[in-house]
Order: structure tokens, then sequence, then C-alpha cells
């Protein structure tokens, strides 16, 4: 059967590429000026005024603030409607405005939620919580950042499977799967909303649930932007936001008593699934020494939990944990901003091989990075956590699912992350090459040994990266279908060209 549409031909593909012939400064100035002559023209900024500049800076990582023709920032539903609905229909078919979708502006490449020229909507303004007493739901804007959504609930004496990095954006993170403090309890964080509220490319505001909308209900559970702009999650609570954790570091001589520990500690998570452990190993050039930090999480507020025995065995260099709430933990575990970053990741089954293969990876790029790094202060970091079967299948009989495709697996696996920052632009080429070489030698060794998994989890992918095809042929299909469906004309696949397309994978 031949394919004319123009999401035929993107979600396959054959769309012609947009190049700079196409996306000018002056055809994105057109679009702006469309912007600023539609009913939301009031919420249009440009180069030069202070909520631009303040909007740019507020990426996390420094290698992502680019400089859009304009900035639009909606305050409801109808304002994203009237943004679609305008960014539409204001360049034609020759020059169709490009634009962006801006969350909380975590990702850590170029492009991903921010583009240089066109426009960005940056929802940042539509940052509001409500909670729903008699339904026990919280109803969550996409601009919100967790640590103000848990601080809100906390009032409310409850909270939700959400980010453990206080100033991580709530859109991006919910779209893409969401790993939680609570993660073995009530499975992943986007199997937990029950309702999304949905802008499509035709403008209309749409609701996606297990009643209305249900293939587009599924297809947000880890289809990121392929479909719309979500306005509003409708997330279930928990019944308390009290806790017990901190953070703990320990020399990297420990490492021989961290691996065994951890690998020990994944197999177990089922039996106690208040339990939730990250282990990171940093080096820092500043100090010129390697440093393990984990933060040890228990969802109730119990101290000292068996679960952490193997750890608490280990002699440590300092040690925070206390009686504590959501909130409070995620503003103790931050990242430092202000830096240029790279993150890539990949999945592997339960390993101690692996995880030894790991440090004497980070080792080598430690000492390949030192003579070469030309600024003063960069750190190279492998950032382990454990992704045992039970978060995908606390969830497996809801009737609905999602498209992460882990269903298909039946072993714990271990998600490695390598986070690289450093403050010198001329160190770009040498970082993402480092890290890129890093990932690929884990990779490469998992799956000599028949460790390797294919998932790759979307919310820390790089752009280097196909974290879609990851979810399985039949739900990149399943994705494909849904994409057509409610954006007949392909809208977030050929005008928005941040985040993972479908029609690439």
């Amino acid at each position: 059967m031949k394919l004319t549409s123009p999401v035929a031909a993107a979600l396959l593909g054959l769309a012609p590429e947009l190049g700079s012939a196409l996306v000018t400064r002056e055809s994105s100035t057109r679009c702006c000026r469309a912007l600023s002559s539609s009913p939301i023209g009031d919420k249009v900024v440009y180069p030069g005024d202070a909520a631009y500049h303040d909007s740019v800076t507020s990426y996390w990582a420094v290698n992502v603030q680019l400089e859009p023709t304009c900035i639009v920032q909606p305050t409801c539903a109808e304002d994203v409607s009237s943004i679609v609905q305008t960014l539409t229909s204001a360049g034609g078919e020759q020059a169709p405005c490009q634009f962006a979708v801006r969350s909380g502006g975590h990702m850590t490449w170029a492009g991903a939620n921010n583009i240089e020229p066109g426009v960005t909507i940056d929802l940042s303004m539509m940052n509001s919580t409500v909670y729903q007493e008699d339904a026990k739901i919280a109803s969550i804007l996409p601009g919100s950042r967790w640590q103000a959504v848990y601080e809100y609930l906390e009032g409310h004496g409850v909270a939700v499977p959400g980010g453990r990095t206080g100033p991580v954006g709530v859109g991006g993170f919910l779209l893409g799967g969401g790993n939680s403090f609570h993660g073995a309890r009530v499975g992943l964080a986007c199997d937990n909303v029950v309702n999304y509220e949905v802008v499509l490319a035709s403008g209309r505001i749409v609701n996606a649930n297990a009643d209305e909308n249900v293939d587009l209900f599924k297809a947000l559970k880890g289809g990121s932007s392929n479909f719309g702009i979500v306005t509003k999650y409708d997330v279930k609570t928990i019944d308390s936001p009290d806790m017990w954790g901190g953070l703990v570091v320990f020399e990297n001589s420990t490492t021989d008593q961290q691996i065994p520990a951890l690998v020990k500690f994944v197999d177990n998570i089922e039996n106690d699934p208040y339990a939730s452990w990250i282990g990171l190993w940093q080096y820092r050039s500043v100090t010129e020494q390697t440093t393990i930090t984990t933060p040890l999480d228990y969802t109730k507020p119990e101290a000292f939990p068996a679960a952490f025995d193997d750890f608490y065995a280990i002699p440590n260099i300092s040690d925070s944990t206390r009686y504590a709430t959501v909130f409070n933990l995620t503003s103790e575990l931050q990242q430092a901003e202000g830096y240029r970053d790279v993150f890539l990741t990949s999945s592997y089954y339960n390993s101690e091989d692996v995880l030894y293969k790991m440090i004497e990876i980070l080792n080598s790029k430690i000492e390949e990075a030192r003579p070469l790094a030309t600024g003063e202060d960069w750190s190279i970091m492998v950032i382990v956590q454990p992704w045992p079967k039970i978060l995908w299948q606390r969830n497996a009989d809801n009737g609905i699912g999602n498209v992460l495709g882990l269903d298909r697996f039946d072993e714990n696996m271990i998600q490695v992350l390598y986070d690289y920052s450093w403050d010198s632009a001329a160190d770009d080429a040498l970082f993402h090459r480092l890290c890129e070489e890093a990932l690929a030698e884990l990779d490469e060794y998992a799956k000599s040994i028949d460790m390797y998994n294919e998932y790759i989890y979307l919310n820390y992918a790089d752009k280097t990266q196909n974290p879609l095809r990851g979810y399985g042929e039949e739900n990149v299909q399943f994705i494909r279908e849904v994409a057509e469906r409610y954006d007949p004309e392909g809208v977030f696949q050929r005008q928005v060209p941040g985040g993972f397309k479908v029609s690439k994978a």
C-alpha cells in the first residue's frame, strides 16, 4: 500500500530533512511574530527580556542552554492549545515552525528540550499541585519540580512515586518511565499515573485514562513526546511521606566489599521492597580522589533496617542517615548544576563480573582524562541502580500496561549511568568521547558473557542512543500506530526535533 500522509512518511523515516534552508532565524521569527499576535502574545519573551534570560539559564546542564528565537510560557492547558494551533499553521508547508517543549530541563543533550533557532514552549509556569483527598490523587502540572510537589503533599501527609533528586522536572520523568524510592513497592512511576490531560497537535484537549483514549493512555507510559503535550498528570498517592535514610560515603578502597553487597541486595529487594539503594563512584579533579556515595533510603520510618546490613558492615567516611521525609531526602540528593554534562546509560543482568569491569573501565577513563583535560574542575562518575523485575511486575495485572517492554524479562537487572561533567567547553569532545567509549566497552564485555540487556532507560539516554528501539518491535509498532492516530499530520515527528522520536526508532 502506498503511504502518502505526512505522518506515514515521518513514521517510516521518509520525511525530508528540515535543513538550514527551511529552519532559519527568519522563518522562526515569523513564527514568533505569529505567537505575539495571538491570544497568548503577552506570554512570549525574546532575547533581552529578563524572563528569557531566566528561562535559558535555568537548564541544569550548561551545554543545553540554547538560545531560541523566542520562548513562550503558558500557564494553563488552554494556553498550550493556542500555542500549538498557532505553531502548526504559522510557518506554512515550506517552512513549518520548529519548536521544543521543556518541562524541568534536566536532559543533558542540546536540543532535547530546547531549540536554536525556533520556539521553545517553556512549561515551567505550569507548576502547581492539587491533592484530591477523596480520590487519593495528586494532580500535578508538567512544569513542576519534584521537590515542590513533595513539599506540598507533605502538608497533606502523603507522597507520590517521583524523582529522587528534587530539581528534576515532573513531565519528562513520568513520560520516560520513572524510577523512585518507592518503586519496589508500587512499581514504576508511569504505572501510577491514572490520567493524562493532553493537548494534541490539533489543539484539542483530551484526557487519557483507563476509560477514554485507552491506547494513548498506555502509549504515554514510556512513549515520551510522540503524541502531544501533557498538561496535567493525575498520580496515585502513597499514604505517608515519612522515611529513614541519607547519604553514606565510603573510601574507594571498599569497592570489593560494595559490589558483592550490591548484587545480593538487588536479588533480595522483593523480600523487603521498602529498601532503596544507589551507588555513585565519582572521581573529582579538584580532589584527585574517587569516593563512593550511597544513598540508603527506606520508605517507612524504621532506622537501620536489615536490608542494609551488608552496607553497614563496611567502614564509612560519613553518614547522614536519619528520620526524614521524601522532600527532605530529595533536597539532599542533588548533583551540582552549572557544568557541561553528558549522560549515557545501559542495562545489564545482575552480575558481579559486569560491575568489576565497570570499575576497571572507570579507572582507565580517569587516567586517560587527567593529562588531556584543559579545565580545572571535572568529574567522571558511574551511577549504579538496581533494576529488579519487581519494578515492572508490580502493575502487570492492571489491565493497561505500558510500552517499556520490560515484561519480556524475568531476571533482575542493574542500570549503569555514565555521568561526566566538566567546566570548559574546550573539553567537550574529550569527555563525550571517553563517555561513549566507556559505554561501548562495558556493553561489549557484557554481551560477551551474556549479561547485556537491550533496554535503555529513556530518561538517562543520550542523543546517540535509541531507547525506544529497546522497548521491542511490538511496542515500537504500537507507539507508531498511536502517534499516527492522534497526530495524523506528524507534527510531533516533523516540527518537534527534540526528544526520542518513534520515526527514528
